[in-house]
């Protein structure tokens, strides 16, 4: 069996190690950053194929102590590359450190792509050529302390890109965070989900895809297809199993709005572009006036995080109107806020559930979940009448 390491957003990586393990995979463990986890071939494929939560599935080679960056070069030279790939595949490496010694990390970079070449060079006389754009083949390397992890990267482009949505708005939420946060928010395919900030539609691509069984990696390619030894019968099986599992096209009970025309039709275009159209409403709409649109169900929202100039006050006068939209419209429903700025409970005068730590990239967010009932969302004191005298 290989050893693999699914990257992830931090924070959704039990999320991740599930997933994986429903996949298939084996020695599944959940570390900062991703999963590490065993399996043959055909479950590295279907990591990438239906993995919702993964960033990247990188294919582990080799590890060693360093001391010096010649280290590194020896640990690199000893790999042998030409079984893992083809002299005509453009190459590049990629290096990532945590509190490594070394000065130079464009340093390592430079060296381990000298070893990969010195030892093509040494088995076929010639090199790869390097391509830093559009690679066909990515070699990551990771620097602790004190030791150096060589991988080759499976996914190619990163797995959040499903190659789905064509237009977009300022910020968009990533695919792979999205997918993990209604996952955390307990949606599940059937129930009521409403987004009303909803940008380019990111919350109901992800819903549509997961509701109709999906496979989020059925519109793209994938660095593993070029590989040497790359299983192209078992790759064609999988993705006909995956083909053959999607539902029927049909309207859900998913709805998006955002007060900004230019989100509604970025969201309207994406949907349409990935032959979803049919499947959610989309309207233009003011969350401060958009009524439910069934008993119950989850709300979920990005709302902006007030880091640019002025945005800070808007969203201090924008929270109480918020929690009073809230208790107003939306009882029965579970709500979800995904956002860096942790005024939000305070301001909307709302008790969160559960508080979730997640990161957008580097960003510390939180996903709250306010859980609205009929009346007061107040417990009363001393068994009084919550309604007051």
């Amino acid at each position: 069996m290989n050893r693999y390491f699914a990257t992830s957003p931090r924070g959704l990586e039990n999320l991740l190690a599930e997933e994986l393990t429903a996949l298939g995979a084996a020695n599944v463990q959940a570390v900062a950053g991703g999963v590490q986890f065993a399996g043959d071939w055909p479950v590295c494929y279907r990591a990438n194929l239906e993995s919702r939560i993964a960033t990247r599935v990188l294919w582990f080679l080799a590890k060693g102590p360093y001391t010096r960056e010649e280290d590194i070069y020896r640990l690199a030279l000893a790999q042998r590359w030409p079984d893992c790939f083809a002299l005509s595949r453009t190459i590049r490496v990629l290096t990532t450190a945590t509190k490594s010694p070394l000065k130079s990390i464009d340093f390592v970079t430079l060296r381990v792509k000298d070893a990969v070449c010195d030892r093509f060079r040494s088995h076929a006389g010639e090199r790869p050529n390097v391509d830093t754009r559009e690679p066909d083949v990515r070699i990551h390397v990771y620097l602790t302390e004190s030791e150096c992890s060589l991988y080759l990267d499976t996914s190619g482009a990163p797995l959040w890109q499903r190659g789905l949505r064509q237009a977009t708005v300022e910020a968009p939420l990533k695919e792979n965070l999205a997918a993990g946060i209604l996952k955390l928010s307990g949606w599940q395919p059937g129930t009521p989900l409403v987004d009303p900030m909803c940008g380019s539609g990111t919350f109901l691509l992800e819903a549509a895809q997961m509701a109709l069984d999906r496979a989020p990696g059925l519109g793209r390619g994938f660095a593993f297809e070029k590989l040497a030894g790359f299983d192209a019968w078992a790759w064609a099986k999988l993705r006909s199993a995956a083909e053959s599992r999607c539902k029927p096209v049909t309207a859900l009970p998913i709805w998006g709005s955002d007060r900004d025309e230019r989100a509604v039709r970025a969201t309207r275009r994406n949907l349409q572009e990935a032959g979803l159209g049919n499947v959610a409403q989309v309207v233009a709409a003011d969350i401060l006036e958009l009524p439910a649109p069934a008993e119950s169900g989850i709300l979920i929202a990005n709302p902006p995080y007030g880091e640019r100039i002025g945005e800070e006050e808007e969203l201090a006068a924008l929270y109480p109107q918020l929690g009073a939209a809230l208790k107003r419209r939306w009882a029965g429903w579970n709500c979800d806020f995904f956002t860096a700025d942790t005024r939000l409970p305070k301001g909307v005068g709302l008790k969160p559930s559960r508080k979730t730590p997640l990161f957008n990239g580097a960003l510390e967010c939180r996903l709250y979940e306010i859980k609205m009932v009929a009346g007061s969302n107040r417990k009363p004191k001393d068994g009084g009448d919550p309604r007051g005298s």
